[in-house]
C-alpha cells in the first residue's frame, strides 16, 4: 500500500492554515502539519520528510520564495507549491527563478488545491525513485565527532548533489558555558545543509545494545541511506567503540559502511581507503568552527593546524594536498562512487610497505 502524502503547510494566518490542513487530510487523505513562519518550516524539514511544502508567500520575517530557495538548497528534489493572494508578474517571474512546482492564487477551490499538491507529490516520488544520488548517513557518538572525521567527505557529498543526513547520539559532556555543544551541531548541520538527529543518550554511558541499536534502526527506516559513515572499532573512547557496534548491526542492510578516525582512535586504525578533499578543508573548518564559543580556544584536536596537518599526512596514500582516511566494512558499488572527487583504494597487503605508518 502507498503512504499517504506528507504535506507541510506554512501559513501564519491560523484560519487559512487549518482550511487547508482539513481539505487535504478529509478530502484527500493527506498528512498535514502546519507551521507559522519559514524558520518553523526550516526547522520541521530537518527533522521529518515531506512530499510536499505548500508556503503563502506573505510570511513574517522570510518570505515564501525565500523559504523556498532555502528548502531547494536543503532539500534538492523537494517539491515546493508557494501561495499568494497578491497576484503579480514580479512574484511569478521569481518564483519561476526559484523553479518552484506550482504557484497558485488565494482564494484556492478545493479541487484546484488538491490537484496542484497531488501532482506535485506525485512527481516528488517519481524523481526521488529515479535520481542517481547518494542519501549519506554520518554517526556520530557527540557534537563533532561526524565533522571532525568526515567534514570533508560529506562537503564532497554535498557539492555532488547528495543528500546528508547526520545522527549524533548525545550532547556529550554538560557545557554551561555555551548550552552544551547542540547549537553547535544545529549550526553546522545547516552550515553542511544537512539534515540532523540528536538523541540523548547520556555521555560516557552508551551502549551497543538495543537502545542505541533501535534508535539508529529508526533513522535508517526513515532515511534509507545507501552509505553509512560511522565510529571505527579501533577507538579509546568508550561511546565511540559502542556506536560503532550498534552500527554494524543497525545497518546491515545498507549497501556501504565505513570508518571515520577520531582524535581517539588507537595505533590500530587501519584505513584501506582514502579520500581526496582537496577544495573542501576549508569547509571543513568552517563546520568545527561552529563548536567554538564560551569565550575558550577550541581543543587542540579542533584546531585548525591541527586538522590540516591530519588531512595532509593522510594524501601520502591518496594524493592531492588533503585526504580524509576510512575504514571500509562493506562496499556493494555505492561508496567508491560517491566518495568525492578522487577516493584511492589501499590494498591490505600494502601495509606490509615500510612506508606504511598505522
Amino acid at each position: 500500500m502507498t503512504a499517504p502524502f506528507r504535506i507541510l503547510i506554512v501559513d501564519d494566518d491560523p484560519d487559512v492554515a487549518e482550511y487547508l490542513s482539513l481539505v487535504l487530510s478529509r478530502r484527500a487523505g493527506m498528512t498535514t502539519e502546519i507551521a507559522v513562519d519559514a524558520h518553523q518550516a526550516l526547522e520541521r524539514i530537518g527533522a521529518a520528510t515531506y512530499d510536499v511544502v505548500l508556503t503563502d508567500i506573505q510570511l513574517p520575517g522570510m518570505n515564501g520564495l525565500e523559504l523556498a530557495s532555502l528548502v531547494r538548497e536543503r532539500v534538492p528534489l523537494q517539491p515546493v507549491v508557494v501561495m499568494t493572494a497578491h497576484a503579480s508578474v514580479d512574484y511569478a517571474m521569481t518564483a519561476m527563478r526559484h523553479k518552484v512546482d506550482e504557484f497558485l492564487f488565494k482564494p484556492l477551490r478545493p479541487a484546484q488545491l488538491i490537484g496542484s499538491v497531488t501532482e506535485a507529490a506525485q512527481n516528488g516520488r517519481r524523481r526521488r525513485a529515479t535520481v542517481r544520488g547518494q542519501v549519506v548517513l554520518a554517526i556520530g557518538g557527540h557534537p563533532d565527532d561526524v565533522e571532525m572525521g568526515v567534514g570533508g567527505v560529506l562537503a564532497a557529498h554535498r557539492a555532488g548533489g547528495d543528500a546528508v543526513v547526520v545522527l549524533t547520539l548525545s550532547d556529550g559532556p554538560p557545557d554551561p558555558s555555551s548550552g552544551g555543544r547542540r547549537q553547535g551541531a544545529l549550526a553546522a548541520a545547516e552550515l553542511l545543509g544537512a539534515r540532523l538527529y540528536i538523541d540523548d543518550l547520556e555521555d560516557t554511558g552508551i551502549s551497543p545494545g538495543t537502545d542505541t541499536v533501535r534508535i539508529i534502526e529508526r533513522v535508517i527506516a526513515e532515511v534509507s541511506p545507501t552509505i553509512v559513515y560511522t565510529h571505527s572499532a579501533h577507538d579509546r573512547h568508550q561511546d565511540h567503540r559502542a556506536v560503532h557496534e550498534a552500527t554494524v548491526v543497525a545497518a546491515a542492510s545498507v549497501p556501504a559502511l565505513a570508518c571515520y578516525q577520531s582524535p581517539s582512535s588507537t595505533v590500530d586504525f587501519r584505513p584501506t581507503h582514502f579520500v581526496r578533499v582537496d577544495g573542501y578543508t576549508e569547509q571543513k573548518l568552517a563546520l568545527l568552527a561552529c563548536y567554538d564559543g564560551g569565550g575558550r580556544p577550541a581543543p587542540e584536536y579542533r584546531q585548525p593546524e591541527s586538522v590540516l596537518a591530519t588531512a595532509r599526512y593522510w594524501a601520502r596514500f591518496g594524493g592531492g594536498r588533503s585526504c580524509e582516511p576510512l575504514e571500509v566494512l562493506r562496499d556493494s558499488g555505492g561508496l567508491v562512487a560517491a566518495a568525492g572527487p578522487t577516493l584511492a583504494h589501499f590494498a591490505p597487503s600494502d601495509r606490509h610497505d615500510p612506508q606504511w605508518v598505522a
